[in-house]
C-alpha cells in the first residue's frame, strides 16, 4: 500500500521534474534532485505541511539551485559547446504553449545566461506562477530582493528570446524545406531557409564529433551540413516533438545519433542545435511528461 507521503509525490512528480529540468537544462541531473527531494520528503512530518505542492517545489528548488552551481563548474572543463539535453515530449507538451516555448532549446539556452538564483526565480515566477513570497522561502532571499532579481531576469531574457511565438506548423514547414534540401544535396534550398546570421552549435561532448565552436552565417552553416550531411541516407531523417517543439533526429545503422532542433525568426531558421553526445540522449526513447 502507498502512503500519503508517496501519493502526495507521485501526484507532483512531473510537476517538480519540469522545475527541475528548467533550471538545470539536463534531464539526468532533475532526475538526481527529485530522488534527493524524495529523500527529504520522507522524512518531513506531513501534518506540519500546510501546501504540499508549494513545500514540494522548495525543495526542488533548493537541491536544484546547489547542483546548478555545481554544473557551472563542470560546464567550464566541457569539451565544445554545450547544449541542454533534449527531451521526447508528449503532444500535450505543445499545446500548453507558454510551458513550451518555456522548454524550447532556443528558451533553455537564453536561461543559461542567467546567474542560478536569476534562472530560479525567473522560472518560478514567469513560468510557475509562484507568488514572490513563496519564491523567496525557495531561495533563501527576501520578497523584496526577488522582486528585483525578478524584474531584472525578465528583462535579459525579453532581450535575448526569439521575437515572436512561432507555431508549431511553421517550424514544421522550415524543417521539412531543411530536410529535403539535405536528402537532394541542394545547397541552394539549404540557403533559402536559414537566416543570414544563423548559428549552428553542435554538442559532442568530446565523445562525438560535433563542430567544436558556434559556427555563424548561412554561406558557413550551410556548408558544413551539405558536408556533414551529404552522407546520410534520406530514411535516417525524421520528424519527432523535442522539448514541445518539432524537431528532427538522425538515426544511423537504427541507432539515434543525433537530435537538431531550430529557433526560428521571422520565417527563417536562426540557430541549429544539433545534441550528438549519447550521454544526454537516453530521454529521447521515452517521452517525458511536463507539467505546470
Amino acid at each position: 500500500m502507498s502512503s500519503p507521503a508517496t501519493d502526495a509525490f507521485v501526484a507532483h512528480r512531473n510537476l517538480l521534474f519540469t522545475v527541475a529540468y528548467e533550471m538545470l537544462g539536463s534531464a539526468a541531473d532533475a532526475e538526481d534532485v527529485l530522488q534527493e527531494t524524495w529523500l527529504k520528503w520522507v522524512g518531513v512530518d506531513l501534518d506540519t505541511v500546510e501546501n504540499q505542492r508549494a513545500y514540494l517545489v522548495r525543495v526542488t528548488t533548493r537541491q536544484a539551485l546547489t547542483r546548478l552551481r555545481a554544473l557551472g563548474r563542470r560546464k567550464e572543463t566541457y569539451v565544445g559547446s554545450w547544449l541542454p539535453e533534449p527531451l521526447l515530449t508528449a503532444p500535450d507538451v505543445a499545446e500548453d504553449v507558454e510551458l513550451a516555448d518555456s522548454v524550447s532549446m532556443a528558451m533553455m539556452l537564453v536561461l543559461e545566461t542567467l546567474a542560478p538564483t536569476e534562472r530560479a526565480v525567473f522560472v518560478l515566477r514567469e513560468v510557475f506562477c509562484l507568488g514572490y513570497d513563496e519564491i523567496a522561502e525557495a531561495v533563501g532571499k527576501n520578497p523584496a530582493a526577488v522582486r528585483q532579481i525578478a524584474h531584472r531576469a525578465k528583462e535579459h531574457v525579453t532581450a535575448r528570446r526569439p521575437r515572436e511565438v512561432v507555431s508549431p506548423a511553421e517550424t514544421r514547414g522550415a524543417l521539412d524545406a531543411f530536410k529535403r534540401a539535405v536528402e537532394t544535396g541542394d545547397l541552394q534550398g539549404l540557403l533559402d531557409i536559414l537566416s543570414p546570421d544563423v548559428v549552428l552549435v553542435g554538442d559532442g561532448g568530446g565523445i562525438k564529433q560535433a563542430v567544436l565552436n558556434p559556427i555563424v552565417g548561412a554561406d558557413k552553416v550551410a556548408r558544413v551540413l551539405a558536408n556533414g550531411l551529404g552522407r546520410i541516407d534520406s530514411a535516417a531523417l525524421r520528424p519527432v516533438e523535442v522539448n514541445g517543439h518539432p524537431a528532427l533526429t538522425i538515426r544511423l545503422d537504427g541507432e539515434l545519433d543525433t537530435v537538431v532542433a531550430v529557433r526560428l525568426d521571422g520565417g527563417l531558421i536562426t540557430g541549429l542545435y544539433a545534441v550528438r553526445n549519447p550521454e544526454k540522449l537516453s530521454h529521447m526513447e521515452r517521452e517525458t511528461a511536463l507539467r505546470r
